[in-house]
């Protein structure tokens, strides 16, 4: 007997579907016709053993304790899901061949693995286990996916990397939640002072963001623009370029800061002549951005419907499990397979029936066209997020699940589109010893541009189109280099600088996915890739709303803003736990863990050590700015026995 192990009851029926019948319902599992059975777990079954489980001593907080580092890992059966676990382990014992049907990340690998050798199987049996791959719940691929089965041992990194990552989330959260909530009641905090390897530089992003805007001073910076006249008469303006001579009258931005030396310039070019030094004219063809995973696709959603992280990945999990019409949404990648190409007719047919609004987008579209996304070596175990060949009338949608899949679609369908071209154009001009340069773009062909709203283009292609700024629809005059101009006027524009905008969701969310650039340590911003990121695709929508859920974020409009008591937490915190650095460098790790490109043990040690390093820091923290604040947890009230 095969038993098929799906990570959820939603995947497990769907595998179910697509194997022999008669099916026969039995509690937690599926019988096949051909005497096969499908199981599943509900997530996780199994989790990391609380402290107590142990030492007993270590239920009672204490700084003694301190750091709480396990000899031999343990894991338990959650309560609420003992009873599948029993199911499970019952079947588990049965089948002669397993099967991992796990979603295809991290997670879904380790959370079957761990319940297939917590259930005691023999090694040889562990050895044999097959791996499912399934991105698409139609049944024509899952089909397909149950018809391509690899070996389990192939995927032993991903679920080294997951085991490596939560228990070094243990380990830190523990530990440090555990010490700061001990400091922070000696100063006279109530409450529980959470912290956590992801959520805690999370939030010294947004409190250090706060804090930049607050402290922010506005100053004024002067620019210079003139009308330049061609013996033509033709017109064109053109913004002054200051020279190295004026560095010590800007700031770090490259704004003169000086008026005077603004005025200066508009007195001495007004009415001068001046000759055209540069031409620079350069036919530019840019790419369809690639198909979304899934933070590309919620910064998107964010921005054109203003959906949180949250929101977004919970449409999504209706569009894949309920409705089936769109593929593994829990996607860091946006390539897609090679063998996907051939299918794609049916896609965008199913496309054109499921939103009326894209038929003249699909109707348009070259088939015969291949992106770059189609590249089998960018692909482990998914690829990006695309509709399926399943159509459904769209009035059995919500408004968001419409909004939602009509992003995906319209990202799949500029795949078959030319790309974007246009002029970049430049002409630097000299008058009085001042360098004056104008720029223009002129678009030559829409391409897959011409399937967003011209209004909403920027906020659309935010993850890979040209924001739209220098394009015109007045032609640059026909000039070449050594002709004569004469400045018309010269205006001075007098702006003050701004400071940085608050983090929404779109762009706390594109902050987490490139780190990068967060990151201060020189040595640590030298071995992460732009891509490196906090937190994974399927955790960091629920790791922003649990800061919302500990009242250390708050929104206001579509601001995410930190509450006094994140801002106190974050401030009285050593930097290096306060800001993304240290875990950005553990994320690229793991990452690599998966890759087969380092062990666990050079994660896992060098991280262990640390945390007393942390602690011994953590314990000169005294939480001042907390004392008052917080509120104690609720105390279960006991029901009184009927007399």
């Amino acid at each position: 007997m095969i038993l098929y192990i799906a990570e959820k009851p939603s995947l497990g029926r769907a595998i179910a579907d697509a194997l022999p019948k008669p099916h026969k319902k039995a509690d937690g599992c599926i019988h096949v016709g051909n005497g096969d059975v499908v199981s599943w777990c509900i997530g996780h079954l199994l989790e990391q053993a609380q402290p107590e489980a142990y030492n007993p001593a270590f239920k009672k907080w204490t700084i003694q304790h301190l750091p709480i580092v396990p000899s031999e890992w343990k894991l338990e059966i959650k309560s609420k899901t003992r009873k599948q676990f029993t199911v499970l382990k019952r079947l588990i014992k049965q089948a002669d061949l397993l099967v991992n049907a796990g979603d295809p990340d991290r997670e879904g690998q380790i959370l079957v693995d761990e319940v297939i050798s917590f259930s005691g199987v023999s090694k040889a049996k562990r050895e044999s286990v097959k791996r499912c791959l399934i991105s698409d719940l139609n049944i024509n691929s899952v089909k397909k996916s149950l018809s391509n089965l690899r070996s389990n041992a192939e995927f032993v990194p991903l679920a080294t990397s997951a085991l490596a990552r939560a228990r070094a989330d243990w380990l830190y959260g523990i530990n440090m939640t555990r010490l700061c909530t001990l400091q922070g009641q000696k100063a006279g905090f109530n409450g529980v002072l959470s912290i956590g390897r992801v959520q805690t530089p999370l939030l010294g992003l947004v409190v250090h963001r706060d804090l930049e805007i607050k402290d922010f001073v506005s100053k004024p910076f002067y620019e210079v623009f003139v009308t330049l006249k061609t013996t033509k008469c033709e017109c064109y303006k053109a913004k002054w370029k200051p020279s190295e001579a004026c560095e010590p009258y800007m700031d770090e931005g490259g704004r003169v800061l000086s008026k005077k030396l603004a005025e200066n310039v508009v007195t001495r070019v007004s009415g001068h002549s001046g000759a055209v030094v540069k031409v620079l004219q350069n036919k530019k063809k840019q790419a369809a951005p690639l198909p979304y995973n899934l933070s590309s696709l919620q910064i998107d959603a964010a921005k054109r419907y203003g959906l949180s992280a949250k929101q977004v990945l919970d449409i999504c999990q209706q569009l894949y499990e309920k409705h089936k019409l769109i593929t593994y949404p829990r996607s860091d990648c946006r390539y897609l397979p090679l063998e996907h190409f051939s299918g794609a007719g049916y896609v965008v047919s199913a496309i054109a029936k499921t939103c009326p609004e894209l038929e003249k987008a699909v109707a348009s579209a070259d088939l015969k066209l291949k992106s770059k996304a189609w590249n089998d070596t960018k692909i482990s175990a998914h690829h990006a997020i695309i509709p399926t060949a399943k159509a459904m009338v769209t009035s059995r949608l919500s408004s968001g699940e419409v909004n939602v899949y009509e992003l995906i679609a319209r990202q799949y369908l500029i795949q078959f589109y030319p790309p974007f071209e246009y002029l970049d154009k430049q002409i630097d001009t000299e008058v009085a010893g001042g360098l004056f340069v104008a720029k223009q773009k002129d678009v030559l062909v829409q391409g897959w541009k011409s399937l967003f709203p011209a209004v909403k283009q920027a906020s659309a292609l935010a993850t890979g189109g040209d924001s739209g700024d220098g394009f015109s629809s007045v032609n640059f005059p026909d000039v070449k280099q050594g002709d004569t101009v004469l400045c018309l006027e010269a205006d001075l524009s007098e702006k003050q600088t701004s400071p940085p905008k608050h983090f929404t969701d779109a762009t706390l969310l594109s902050a987490m996915t490139g780190i990068a650039r967060y990151v201060q340590d020189p040595t640590i911003k030298k071995v992460l890739r732009e891509t490196d990121g906090l937190g994974t695709e399927a955790t960091r929508a629920g790791i922003i709303e649990l800061l919302f859920a500990r009242q250390f974020l708050t929104r206001i409009g579509k601001d995410i803003r930190a509450t006094e008591v994140g801002i106190q937490l974050i401030t009285s915190l050593p930097d290096n736990m306060a800001h993304p650095d240290m875990t950005a460098h553990w994320e690229s790790q793991l990452e690599a863990i998966s890759q087969r490109e380092m062990k666990y043990a050079h994660f896992m040690e060098p991280m262990t050590n640390s945390l007393q390093q942390l602690i011994e820091e953590v314990r000169l923290v005294q939480f001042q700015g907390l004392r008052g604040q917080g509120k104690a947890p609720a105390k279960k009230r006991r029901r009184k026995k009927a007399s």
